[in-house]
């Protein structure tokens, strides 16, 4: 069986795993925006710790609407997109399309489904240390696993095809039994390092080789299981240090907010910490330390916004 593949948001999550399905032999088709004249030409470049590659000839798209209906639609753009996935998504699906939601944070497979209730929709957590540095290049730094977990409609043949597929292309793909608890494990890393990494201007090495720096990391690792719990999620407690000795072994890496924050963008606050504390709450925890770094954050953004608004005025 041969699954035809749509990547939307070829960035360095979408573009990584894309390019490793494209050099495999899979048949991949990829959206681009700013990028797509250059690609088109140079096609996609890959500097990896697995070894380097690249992608061309490429099948590379302007618009979805351009694009075929495919098996599985893998969406790596930001959760801050995701308003406009109803007209992305609408011309790649067929009756059988199964939608693949690689991004960070809590309740987004809930809000597509409410769109598309009758389509598979799955979640996915990227374990990778992954940067784009330059239009149509990826620079792969560290990790690479992905774990998915199926939200609705369930398709064991095609996810069982998928796993062949990742795993061919040097992706190890883990199949989690459950979602909800998947995407809370994700965010014992998201959670803390995302945000602290902005807040504190600094980059994960640093955090962790400064003793307060690295307790404030583990404290809110241990509010966040605590969240997780009270949601139904049952993580063990041996995880959080399990993410500790991951992050010591960690090359320096900037995390995916810190990079937005870097480059003025829109920074995923609703999807990895609002959700999560807001369904944390209702289920009776409060995540004190974790709202405190999310108040902080939306401040952050806010006098980015200003600063973006004032620049395009002037």
């Amino acid at each position: 069986m041969k699954l035809k593949y749509a990547i939307i948001g070829a960035g360095a999550i979408g573009g990584y795993y894309g390019g490793r399905l494209a050099h495999a032999g899979n048949e991949v088709h990829f959206l681009f925006h700013s990028e797509y004249d250059y690609v088109k030409i140079h096609g996609l470049q890959v500097d990896s710790v697995m070894g380097d590659f690249s992608v061309s000839p490429i099948n590379a798209y302007k618009s979805t609407s351009d694009m075929p209906a495919c098996d599985v639609v893998i969406v790596a753009l930001k959760s801050t997109q995701n308003i406009h996935l109803k007209e992305m998504l609408a011309p790649l699906l067929h009756e059988n399309s199964v939608v693949v939601l690689i991004q960070n944070g809590l309740g987004l497979e809930e809000e597509l489904s409410a769109v598309y209730p009758d389509t598979t929709i799955m979640g996915g957590m990227a374990f990778i240390c992954s940067s784009r540095v330059g239009q149509g290049h990826i620079a792969h730094i560290d990790y690479g696993p992905l774990t998915v977990g199926v939200h609705q409609h369930p398709q064991e043949h095609l996810l069982s095809q998928m796993k062949t597929d990742f795993e061919r292309a040097k992706v190890p793909l883990f199949i989690a039994p459950d979602l909800k608890v998947a995407r809370w494990k994700k965010l014992v890393w998201n959670i803390p390092y995302n945000g602290l990494t902005v807040a504190l201007d600094t980059a994960t090495d640093v955090i962790m080789k400064t003793s307060s720096s690295r307790q404030l990391v583990k404290d809110m690792m241990e509010e966040v299981l605590a969240g997780a719990r009270a949601c139904g999620a049952v993580i063990e407690h041996e995880f959080v240090n399990n993410m500790l000795e991951m992050t010591d072994k960690m090359k320096p890496y900037s995390p995916s907010m810190k990079l937005d924050f870097d480059n003025g963008r829109q920074m995923e606050i609703r999807a990895i910490y609002s959700n999560p504390i807001r369904m944390a709450k209702q289920n009776g925890f409060y995540m004190q330390k974790v709202e405190m770094l999310e108040q902080q954050l939306l401040f952050i953004q806010s006098e980015m916004d200003k600063k973006n608004s004032k620049n395009m005025r002037s």
